[in-house]
């Protein structure tokens, strides 16, 4: 078994820099104005050694921080919102702060993220979101983990994959692929059986647990799998409407419901079928997922996600734990039974 790499030290800084250990100290602790010469040697030794501070020593000086670090690709997404307010409502019970930074879905932003969130000593880094689960991403996100556990931090990974017992994380996580095959039954059970998958992101963790549960769903009820009724798309409202559009424009539809990925997707889609001249409810049963505006305006049946308590639970698990490693939590999920779902009377 290799041995894990040594710490860099103070000392080790001040060695590359060629100055004492208590002018490092005090470069980093801003406790005086160093020449501008001295303060460049410093800091481009931490740089080239990634150095990070002892958090017990910041401690000790009154430097800690106190918070908590959320990593999002987005902030106009309303998933990424309201798992955001559940992990700030927990912080600020346990009186912590919190930082956030966006990225945008960039792989490059993310890893600069989290080295920055970890040289301002946060409590935990939690990652937020969608991912696309290759080889590469599982050791990215290894090594997040221990070098967040070495700087004395903790890796939180909220709504993505566990990464095993190995890895220094702490994984927080729904039933993304049980609330798909609930939907899909609920649609089933009404007499449906040819289902428009609308906006699968081949790849991606979220997405494939999603269409995972639609396929299994299929599979229970004995319905032939049909790939062309499952139709790739991102997760916007713009997205939904587009794909209904161009879905109509060879003729009748060759469905009786739509199970659209998310709640985004499903607006869209039902402006499309509107537009159209297709009554939801009464022409096409739909349902979308994640529960979340505009689905209670619109009347959509679909899939809970407990975004705020994904949130609180990530930001709890890593606050209330004596100490740092692995954990596991899976939360449920359940139907929301509104107005678009209709039984079907006849096979079309």
């Amino acid at each position: 078994m290799s041995q894990a790499p040594r710490r860099v030290t103070i000392r080790d800084v001040a060695a590359r820099a060629g100055v004492s250990i208590a002018t490092v100290s005090r470069v980093l602790g801003g406790t005086y104005p160093p020449a501008p010469a001295t303060r460049s040697k410093v800091m481009k030794a931490v740089r080239e050694l990634d150095y990070v501070a002892n958090p017990h020593a910041r401690a000790l000086s009154g430097a800690t921080s106190k918070t908590i670090a959320i990593v999002l690709n987005s902030v106009i997404s309303p998933y990424y919102a309201h798992v955001a307010q559940g992990v700030q409502a927990e912080a600020a019970r346990h009186d912590r702060l919190c930082l956030i930074g966006i990225t945008g879905g960039d792989a490059a932003r993310e890893l600069a993220t989290v080295r920055l969130m970890r040289e301002e000593g946060a409590d935990a880094v939690i990652l937020v979101g969608n991912v696309v689960d290759d080889d590469g991403y599982k050791t990215r996100m290894a090594e997040y983990a221990s070098a967040l556990a070495a700087a004395g931090s903790q890796l939180v990974l909220c709504g993505r994959p566990s990464l095993g017992p190995d890895v220094p994380s702490v994984n927080v996580e729904f039933d993304n692929t049980g609330g798909a095959r609930a939907a899909t039954s609920h649609l089933l059970s009404a007499g449906h059986q040819r289902i428009l998958y609308l906006g699968h992101r081949v790849g991606y963790t979220t997405s494939e647990g999603r269409i995972a549960g639609y396929r299994e769903a299929l599979a229970a009820f004995g319905v032939e799998h049909d790939p062309g009724l499952e139709v790739q798309g991102t997760w916007e409202r713009a997205e939904g409407y587009r794909l209904i559009k161009k879905r109509l424009q060879s003729g009748p539809p060759d469905f009786t419901a739509v199970f659209a990925a998310n709640d985004q997707v499903a607006a869209g889609a039902l402006k499309a079928l509107r537009e159209s001249g297709l009554r939801v409810p009464d022409d096409i049963s739909m349902i979308g997922y994640d529960d979340l505006p505009p689905a209670e305006d619109i009347g959509l049946t679909t899939v809970h996600v407990p975004h705020e308590e994904l949130g609180r639970t990530a930001a709890r698990m890593v606050l209330e734990r004596e100490s740092a490693g692995a954990g596991h939590v899976m939360l449920g999920t359940h139907i929301v039974v509104r107005d678009s779902v209709r039984p079907l009377a006849r096979p079309r």
